[in-house]
């Protein structure tokens, strides 16, 4: 029977391109999640879009000169083009500068308003004399209180990851002007998360399967006490209050934001012409919902998003929160101010997506951070898919076309060694799924991976190319089992080399949606005398000039 689930994509902020860290830390592995579900046969819905208020934007907006939704615009088109492009299969990327998300998210400010659980009160706010306004987090930064690291925002340090309140910074000063703000009373509204602090320490404690960071991370963030959060500032972009009186104040962003995975799945649903279809999504306790995000995110998914969907009364609250750690460049943390990073939009221009989606899945940041380099980025390329993976399938269906007129040859008697070979290929068949499914997608790459080492093994021994002159009906059994097993790699590598495999369905003369096979394997699937179409080699060879060259480039 299929499941429902939903897999929810933290919402990049639309000011600036998306880099390699924000890629292995977020969006490839809620793909390969769902990608595998979908081949599963499992109803998979799979949302997320531009972040598109909030003060990134406006600061990007002001440096450039100009407004924030041609910085909203232009950006949300380059990000899905770089979906596209990577192979990012999104049921829908939309934006939170949507009519559609302004009335969700005003709806959800009324209903949490009138029971309560979202009030106003005064609080002291940081006010910059110089420009006569109030300073929304973003627009402060200064000293953390925490870590003692400089360059902290308002809202939150990127460092240690701890939420900040403005006036928690040491030598607070104006982004903007630089001047040191005052602090000044104005109004605001808060969302009563002192109310939901018993009842999520009791759910969070029962979700045994979650990573250790995720459930570690919130439970120290709980039992250090959750304080009531403004959900308001005075800035000019971003969702108007749905009550009079507060023509200047905007419901903020880290508030409205996590309620774009609701309003994304009600506007999926009107698109396709069924719009109570999300509900299935959100409100069946059969549905599991799956966030995927970097670790700086989780507590706005583990303790806010929770607090609110719980305030709503019908809604699920998260199965599971995979959050990654950080991937990092040459050992440093990617910085989108500093320019210390790999931008998607550029790698895609010149080389390979699956090249790129493999790298990734095999350094995914897990359970700690990893390092990407160039160095390691051609090593992989070249010694594992192009000498290990795309030589067995050359080396294969080369003999096919010059030894069995292209066709898939029949078998004959199998050796032990060809029935260990394909009973290995339903070992990796079991294994890959339940790592998928648990959300270790190295552990399940790995696994793919030592299935076409086996098989090169395999072939090494068997020889085919020296039997079809001496027993061609041993040449024929040992290429049809390698084909076989070929078979079973291109669905095991599907989740995370989508490209190639699709390339490789093809090539072994499948006419269907690779899809149509679900995630099943037999070595009955290939039919003897079936026409194989090769069309070249799977991938590229990069020359060793790569590193220095985009060494050079990052470090110019």
């Amino acid at each position: 029977m299929s499941e429902k689930i939903l897999v929810a994509v933290a919402w990049p902020y639309a000011n600036g391109s998306i880099h390699l860290g924000q890629v292995a830390g977020v969006y490839l592995p809620a793909d390969i999640f769902a990608r595998y579900h979908r081949i599963k046969g499992n109803e998979v819905l799979m949302v997320s879009g531009s972040d598109s208020h909030g003060t990134p934007v406006t600061l990007t907006a002001e440096q450039k000169g100009v407004t924030p939704e041609e910085i909203t615009k232009g950006f949300q088109d380059e990000f899905l083009d770089n979906w596209k492009r990577l192979g990012i299969t999104f049921d829908l990327f939309t934006s939170t500068h949507t009519d559609n998300h302004f009335k969700v998210v005003q709806d959800i400010f009324l209903d949490l308003l009138n029971k309560g659980y979202i009030y106003k009160a005064p609080m002291n706010q940081p006010f910059c004399e110089n420009e006569n306004r109030f300073l929304a987090d973003r627009y402060v930064e200064g000293i953390c209180p925490e870590c003692n690291s400089t360059g902290a925002r308002g809202d939150q340090c990127d460092n240690c990851g701890k939420t900040l309140d403005p006036k928690d910074l040491i030598n607070m000063i104006c982004r903007t002007c630089s001047n040191e703000p005052i602090i000044k009373e104005t109004e605001h509204f808060f969302l009563k998360l002192t109310y939901f602090e018993s009842v999520l320490s009791k759910w969070v404690e029962k979700q045994t399967h979650w990573r250790p960071n995720v459930k570690n991370f919130t439970q120290s963030f709980i039992e250090n006490g959750l304080n009531d959060r403004a959900i308001t500032r005075d800035i000019e972009w971003g969702i108007p209050l749905p009550i009079d009186g507060y023509p200047t104040k905007r419901i903020y962003v880290w508030f409205e934001a996590v309620l774009g995975y609701i309003s994304a799945s009600k506007q999926w649903a009107k698109d396709r012409g069924e719009p109570d279809s999300w509900i299935d999504f959100w409100q069946d306790n059969k549905s599991k919902s799956f966030y995927f995000m970097g670790k700086d995110n989780i507590p706005f998914h583990s303790v806010i998003l929770p607090s609110i969907l719980i305030g709503c009364g019908k809604f699920n609250l998260p199965y599971d929160i995979p959050a990654n750690e950080y991937l990092n460049l040459q050992g440093l943390k990617f910085s989108t101010s500093r320019d210390w990073a790999v931008w998607l939009p550029k790698y895609l221009d010149k080389y390979s997506p699956d090249a790129l989606r493999y790298v990734l899945s095999a350094s995914m940041p897990e359970t700690s951070d990893t390092d990407f380099s160039w160095k390691e980025f051609v090593r992989r390329n070249n010694d594992e898919l192009v000498a290990t993976y795309g030589n067995l399938v050359n080396r294969v269906l080369n003999i096919v076309n010059k030894n069995f007129d292209s066709n898939i040859p029949s078998p004959y008697k199998l050796d032990i060694k060809s029935k260990d070979l394909l009973n290995e290929c339903n070992v990796a068949m079991i294994q890959v799924s339940e790592h998928i499914e648990s959300c270790q997608f190295r552990l399940a790459l790995q696994k793919s991976f030592k299935l076409a080492q086996l098989a090169n093994k395999y072939l090494e021994h068997k020889a085919p190319w020296k039997a079809v002159k001496s027993n061609l009906e041993d040449a024929a059994t040992t290429i049809w089992v390698s084909l076989s097993v070929i078979n079973c790699l291109k669905i095991l590598f599907y989740p995370f080399l989508p490209h190639t495999s699709t390339k490789l369905h093809s090539m072994l003369g499948f006419e269907d949606d690779i899809l149509s096979l679900k995630w099943e394997w037999n070595d009955s699937q290939l039919i003897p005398g079936t026409k194989i179409l090769f069309s070249g080699h799977l991938f590229d060879k990069l020359d060793e000039s790569v590193i220095e060259d985009e060494n050079m480039s990052i470090n110019k």
